[in-house]
């Protein structure tokens, strides 16, 4: 069994391999020579991906064999390709060697990142969880990262979670999309089973609601800086640190679909699937994109008050993501 695996999970509707492929191409730009391996979960066939991915090692899985929705991810046990396993959602990008993330999470049977709440909302009344199942607190974190270390603490944890799959709603846990939300399932398992986090330093893995003063990100020049000022109008209070600079980005829903995302993913695939310099990527997509996306954002900021005035709030467009298969 390989010592030190980093794997995602890709099946179902093609925007999660396109996301998984993105994710691939940027470990392979920090990790060559690296005993850190990259794994592909994936119902596709070897040769459906990528020329510069075919060498890419593939976990087979069928699509639905796992579940629907979030469900899958109660199964990274039985996925788990290393002794020291970390899980990276799809829609994540690597700007820097994952080495310290193993570093930080190594000993640890199952863990993610963040802290302990005994109150309060978070998609449930977390007081009254903590009181019916008789623990002292949940582990609040985001699930675009976990670490496992596979034997008989991890399998127990994830058991645990899947037996509590079917009394979801009786728990009095929120669905997210319409399904179960595995980080609810996966907190009160390991909070039953005595599993800690790592503590929220900024390093691992952030997503973009930790930065909303702004984000900057350049995969290639290994960069990524997420901005949380206190006096910020929308200032996350969650996040103890105003400047935020981790080796995963994270990157949730609409911010997919937007700069500086596919700006990023553009740049990866022009580069490792075409063969283009790194120095005309980048102006190709300043070009093609970054301008475009900034000056967008400045014309909505100037027409938006107007707009909302006279017509009203535009209803927001359904995700690609909304009937949520895997990734």
């Amino acid at each position: 069994m390989t010592k030190l695996g980093v794997f995602t999970l890709a099946t179902g509707k093609p925007i999660y391999s396109k996301m998984a492929f993105a994710l691939a191409r940027s470990f392979r730009l920090w990790h060559a020579g690296s005993d850190i391996q990259f794994f592909l979960a994936t119902d596709l066939p070897r040769h459906q991906l990528p020329e510069d991915l075919r060498d890419i090692q593939i976990i087979p899985v069928k699509t639905g064999q796992y579940g629907q929705g979030f469900e899958p991810k109660l199964h990274l046990d039985r996925i788990a390709p290393a002794r020291q396993s970390l899980f990276v959602d799809a829609d994540c990008l690597c700007v820097r060697s994952l080495a310290e993330a193993f570093d930080v999470f190594s000993g640890q049977s199952v863990s993610a990142i963040g802290r302990e709440i005994a109150d309060g909302e978070w998609s449930g009344d977390v007081a009254a969880i903590c009181r019916h199942f008789g623990v002292p607190a949940l582990p609040r974190f985001n699930g675009g990262v976990y670490y496992l270390e596979p034997g008989e603490a991890c399998s127990r944890v994830y058991e645990t979670a899947r037996a509590l799959l079917p009394q979801y709603d009786a728990i009095g846990f929120k669905r997210l999309r319409g399904f179960a939300n595995d980080e609810l399932l996966m907190s009160l398992a390991m909070a039953r089973c005595g599993q800690k986090l790592v503590p929220e330093t900024g390093t691992i893995m952030n997503t973009l609601l930790a930065g909303p003063g702004g984000v900057d990100v350049d995969v290639f020049r290994g960069r990524a800086v997420l901005y949380n000022p206190i006096r910020h109008k929308n200032h996350n209070p969650w996040y103890k640190l105003e400047t935020m600079r981790p080796c995963l980005v994270h990157f949730l829903g609409v911010d997919t679909r937007n700069y500086p995302y596919g700006r990023e993913v553009r740049r990866l695939e022009l580069v490792y699937a075409h063969g283009w310099p790194i120095w005309l990527s980048t102006l190709w997509t300043s070009i093609s994109i970054s301008v475009p996306a900034w000056a967008s954002k400045a014309l909505k900021a100037i027409f938006r008050p107007i707009w909302h005035a006279t017509f009203g709030a535009r209803a927001m467009r359904p995700s690609e993501r909304a009937m949520h298969t895997d990734g």
